[in-house]
């Protein structure tokens, strides 16, 4: 059954092939038939309560460099489409969630995965927090006299922007840093938002392992392990990834959160954990995919479209 797939992501000659699960996913489709078009978010548009974008033909090959090709723009409603891929990076800030409400318009007679609204509504760093029981202690808030009585019962703590993404402005502050006054204040002027404070893991210097679930079920994982001298463990802030299998504390942390992922439309997730304590549920623009098959795990990206075209098929 061929798909009529558009990708909503940023411009694809920006993205680095070897390590992108959205070109995972573009090579997959492509392979099994499906025709891809192109398009970013600043093409979207809603006229009369139709959704409009300007779409190119996509064609991709796994070669960097000349990884793809764009075939003549043209109008067109997305409705018209089977699927549409919200793959756009975060940050999840109001443009976000303005593409969420305008896909919510289409979906679900066209298919999208994520599912938009869920995806509005439960932030990475939020969400998880509907499993507290599976966390390691965790406060949200911008009050100093909360974060120093969190950090008085704690000691470690890490410290983070709520809707950051990619390991960006992620600091551990240990009981008795002298820098606490300083973050603080550069917290406060940086982000309106709350900040996240979680009681530090010194466990994180073995890896931060993203486990990736597939319609709610655990499908495949990498380790991350941060490089020497760096706390973060996200690939892109030089952390290293190594093969893994799922512990049992794992597989328990995937079946207790996979039945609300599965009822919300999460149909690509990839979750954090932290030695056996989930820290994020990262539900935007998940990664993880190549990693996974270059360390000589399944191929997750056959999974997603395995389970797409399922869902697509009983429409």
């Amino acid at each position: 059954m061929a798909l009529q797939v558009a990708v909503q992501m940023d411009h694809i000659s920006s993205i680095k092939i070897a390590g992108d699960s959205t070109f995972a996913l573009l090579l997959e489709a492509q392979a099994r038939g499906h025709a891809l078009f192109h398009y970013t978010t600043d093409r979207l548009a809603m006229r009369d309560g139709v959704v409009f974008t300007t779409i190119e033909p996509l064609s991709v090959k796994d070669e960097a460099g000349a990884h793809f090709a764009l075939g003549a723009p043209r109008r067109v409603a997305l409705s018209e489409m089977d699927v549409v891929l919200m793959r756009q990076d975060p940050p999840f800030d109001l443009a976000y969630v303005t593409a969420t409400h305008l896909l919510e318009r289409i979906h679900p007679k066209t298919l999208v995965v994520n599912d938009p609204a869920h995806v509005r509504n439960a932030p990475e760093k939020i969400f998880v927090t509907e499993f507290p029981e599976l966390m390691p202690p965790t406060l949200i808030t911008r009050d100093l006299d909360e974060i120093k009585a969190f950090r008085a019962e704690f000691g470690d703590v890490v410290m983070k922007p709520l809707y950051g993404n990619g390991g960006a402005a992620v600091f551990r502050l240990a009981a008795d840093d002298l820098n606490f006054g300083s973050l603080y204040d550069f917290f406060a002027v940086s982000f309106r938002e709350p900040w996240v404070v979680q009681r530090f893991l010194p466990a994180v210097k073995h890896g931060d392992k993203r486990i990736i679930l597939v319609d709610g079920e655990a499908a495949g994982a990498v380790n991350r392990v941060p490089s020497e001298g760096d706390l973060r463990s996200n690939m892109v802030r030089g952390g290293a990834a190594k093969p893994t299998d799922l512990t049992d504390r794992e597989l328990e942390i995937c079946a207790r959160i996979g039945p609300s992922l599965r009822k919300m439309g999460l149909l690509f997730v990839g979750i954090d954990v932290i030695d056996g304590n989930l820290t994020e549920i990262n539900v935007t623009s998940p990664t993880g995919l190549r990693a996974v098959k270059r360390l000589g795990g399944p191929d997750i990206a056959a999974q997603i479209w395995d389970k797409i075209e399922e869902k697509r098929a009983a429409r």
